[in-house]
């Protein structure tokens, strides 16, 4: 978890700084998740009043993480969408077309569901690019 989180903080200084501009984390997640990263100094409501964050709860209908999960793409002053993976399963066909690299989705483990790289489509996309004689 600890290698994740470096690689993650890694990933998002190179983002900012390949944007030029300030930009944001995005976080779909569950209360704890949610919760973590709002005392981390994630959170931000922008001048339309909208939050970089969505909390998902067992009422939280698929319709409503489709839309936080398409506005956040929209928005050009958010860099990095996290989003953990059990919820990630439920719009899996968005995560699935959404090809840009900014802002690049990354999906993260809750603490009641651990990570399952199997299950993770961007990560399968990127191993797909390269091949095991790339890296010797």
């Amino acid at each position: 978890l600890l290698l994740l989180l470096l690689l993650l903080f890694l990933f998002t200084c190179f983002c900012l700084k390949m944007s030029g501009k300030d930009k944001l984390l995005a976080v779909i997640g569950d209360e704890d998740t949610c919760t973590g990263f709002l005392l981390g100094g994630v959170g931000d409501i922008n001048s339309k009043r909208e939050a970089n964050y969505l909390v998902v709860t067992k009422d939280t209908t698929v319709t409503t993480i489709e839309e936080a999960f398409k506005s956040f793409v929209a928005r050009p002053d958010i860099a990095i969408i996290l989003i953990n993976q059990s919820i990630a399963e439920d719009i899996r066909h968005l995560l699935d077309l959404h090809t840009e690299a900014i802002p690049a989705v990354l999906e993260i483990p809750s603490k009641d569901h651990p990570y399952d790289s199997s299950k993770d489509s961007i990560l399968n996309r990127a191993r797909g690019m390269f091949s095991a004689e790339d890296f010797r």
